[in-house]
């Protein structure tokens, strides 16, 4: 007569109906997660809401800004928060008249909606003398020069020159200036508009990033450990806030077998970035918009693939163990694993058959590191300098020789290693139980990526058209 005991060394294996409901949520979870990424736009560099400011003090108490507006932007909200809706309507058929190309856009609607656009921006970017810390009334400003169309990473932005005049509350001494943005708030994503604000006057010089919504003003005198601290909170959301590079970092987890594995491919990651942004800096590399984001989308991709690859060799290192000895999986020796007999389940058999995939792939070069580890690393790194290119173009480090934003730049990407190693440290662990309990479901989230990175590629290929 059968007790029902069970072997003390054994594992009680999910019963099939938990497993398929467990499959089913997964499933699930990244149709929902699809559905969710793919509505957000497809061009996740262009930041979707972000201002370049190029401050200078030509004459003592006269501040010049030379502003860049993304043009599309600023013919959307800025047209509707004046109640101009035949800007709105002029310069999106603008935009078609154009076949799309920026470079054949004009700024003859810019000129003929001047009331707006000034009207708009004016009274929403200002400069003020700082006294004692505390702002004085916003200096008289005005437009001092034609309205330019200027490309930026592709995209074409509405340039205004600006001139503050602080005179009156100038004396001879250099004085601060608190700079103030109040552009467009609340803007996806995320409700966050990035202004970017170089600026070389009197009293000080150096690069700061403000958010309209949160952190709207600096001062000219700001001290440098203040500024690099919002570059590096920026460069968190960043990577938080983007769903691009929340993808690629999951396909990288996914297909990690240690802790080790996914922080080195992330950190070859975050230091192919920097090595992008100092090519940027140098005007060695300068990649269009259109040739940066499908390629962005395409890698996550790839990577989900090979990760899909990984867990099919993977079921049938399971199926041969099945069978009562675990043979290569080349057909060819392999070292000491082959006919080896399988012992246990549940989590057992996943050790044993990450084992197998470990040996299949080739023998340890270093460290315990195969060819094919290294190989993957390698990989991430190229896909890092394209991301990098993509971050470089949007936060305005696509000038030649921009070596003060280059090193608020570099604290940025290191707030992407942080960020990247928080979101390591909460789903790897979350990941390897899973696995151990549902080994397939690696697979199926892999495929939910692959196929969010393939949409993406040909949306963004079809949208640069």
């Amino acid at each position: 007569m059968r007790t029902g005991r069970r072997h003390p060394g054994a594992r009680q294996r999910p019963r099939p109906a938990i497993r398929t409901l467990v499959a089913g949520v997964v499933a699930l979870t990244g149709v929902a997660v699809s559905v969710m990424l793919t509505a957000v736009p497809a061009a996740a560099h262009s930041y979707a809401a972000t201002v370049f400011a190029d401050v200078s003090e030509p004459e003592r108490g006269v501040v010049r800004t030379v502003l860049d507006i993304e043009y599309v932007l600023l013919a959307t909200d800025g047209a509707r928060a004046m109640g101009d809706t035949a800007f709105e309507q002029e310069a999106y058929a603008d935009v078609q008249a154009s076949g799309r190309d920026p470079e054949k856009l004009t700024p003859a609607v810019l000129d003929d909606h001047a009331d707006s656009v000034e009207g708009y921006v004016l009274p929403r970017f200002s400069v003020s003398v700082a006294q004692d810390g505390e702002p004085s009334q916003a200096c008289p400003n005005a437009v001092v020069a034609p309205y330019e169309i200027v490309i930026r990473d592709g995209v074409p932005h509405a340039r205004l020159v600006i001139e503050a005049d602080c005179t009156a509350q100038v004396e001879a001494m250099p004085v601060p200036y608190r700079i103030t943005t109040e552009l467009f708030p609340g803007t996806a994503p995320g409700g966050m508009t990035t202004t970017i604000v170089d600026y070389d006057v009197r009293s000080g010089a150096g690069v700061a990033s403000l958010d309209t919504d949160t952190n709207p003003s600096m001062v000219t005198t700001t001290d440098w450990g203040s500024r690099m601290g919002e570059f590096l909170v920026l460069g968190a959301e960043h990577l938080l806030l983007g769903p691009d590079h929340l993808l690629f970092l999951l396909a990288l987890i996914i297909g990690s077998r240690r802790l080790r594995d996914i922080v080195l491919a992330a950190t070859a990651f975050t230091v192919a970035h920097s090595a992008t942004f100092i090519l940027a800096a140098l005007g060695v590399v300068s990649i269009p918009a259109w040739i940066v984001e499908p390629a962005i989308a395409l890698s996550i991709a790839v990577v989900a693939l090979w990760e899909m690859r990984r867990f099919r060799r993977a079921r049938l290192a399971d199926a041969m163990a099945a069978e009562g000895t675990l043979r290569p999986l080349s057909g060819k020796p392999q070292g000491p694993l082959d006919e080896q007999p399988l012992v246990g389940g549940g989590g057992n058999a996943v050790v044993v058959r990450e084992r197998i995939l470990a040996a299949s792939a080739s023998a340890p070069v270093v460290d315990g590191f195969t060819r094919g580890d290294l190989l993957r690393i390698g990989v991430v790194f190229a896909f890092g300098l394209m991301h990098g290119v993509g971050f470089a173009g949007a936060l305005g480090i696509d000038e030649p020789f921009s070596w003060d934003l280059l090193g608020a730049l570099l604290v940025f990407n290191v707030g992407i290693e942080l960020a990247q190693l928080l979101v390591i440290a909460v789903v790897f662990p979350l990941f390897v139980l899973l696995r151990r309990r549902l080994p397939s479901a690696g697979f199926w989230i892999a495929a939910v990526v692959a196929a969010v990175g393939l949409f993406w590629f040909v949306e963004r290929l079809i949208a640069g058209a």
